[in-house]
């Protein structure tokens, strides 16, 4: 079975892909340079801290925005942002191509953004609950993350065959039943922001 139509297709697909990468890769220099800026000046404030809910300088100041340590020095997960996107934009301009990957090759890029997906909703979860503070550059680089590994999975099974002869993936497409799990995801994700902070978020 084999899925037909243009938005089954390479173009359409890792298209969506390298927009979503482009864009988280966007956001992982910004927070990057948001992360230099505070070091340089621990007390100072960002431009995106708006009021008590909505800011960046809380969140940047918080352990999970620095979570991997070796010899003594912190690594601010923004740095690892880029050099993952960096390979994300890499794999779509390969997959706009029109080429066809080995399929450890497939297996390793589908993992890898899952790994980027799960991570980046932990830090949304942390960021809601535990921080209680929300950064909005955060909260666009969760949405292009999720909009990245959803594009990378509907190309990886459509155009890599990966895995194949599976039924149940191929309904689950033919019937676009994606931009539905798309659409409850991103009604989860605004859902918990309201029900959590409501009208603090603009306060």
């Amino acid at each position: 079975m084999e899925l037909k139509g243009w938005r089954h297709s390479a173009t359409w697909t890792y298209l969506i892909v390298l927009v979503a990468s482009v864009v988280a890769l966007y956001v992982s220099f910004i927070l990057s340079a948001e992360t230099l800026q505070l070091a340089r000046n621990p007390h100072g404030s960002l431009g995106c801290d708006v009021n008590a809910v909505i800011s960046c300088s809380d969140v940047a100041h918080s352990w999970q925005a620095e979570i991997i340590k070796f010899a003594g020095l912190s690594f601010p997960n923004a740095f690892f942002g880029i050099a993952a996107e960096s390979v994300f934009v890499t794999v779509a301009v390969i997959g706009l191509s029109h080429v066809i990957v080995p399929r450890w090759f497939a297996a390793a890029t589908w993992c890898g953004g899952a790994v980027a997906v799960i991570y980046a909703t932990w830090l949304f979860t942390q960021s809601a609950f535990v921080i209680e503070a929300l950064c909005p550059w955060c909260m666009l680089l969760l949405v292009s993350t999720w909009f990245q590994f959803m594009a990378l999975s509907h190309a990886t099974y459509a155009i890599q065959k990966l895995p194949r002869k599976t039924s149940g993936l191929f309904t689950y497409y033919h019937l676009n039943l994606d931009l539905l799990v798309d659409l409850i995801i991103f009604v989860v994700i605004a859902a918990i922001i309201v029900f959590k902070y409501g009208t603090t978020l603009f306060a």
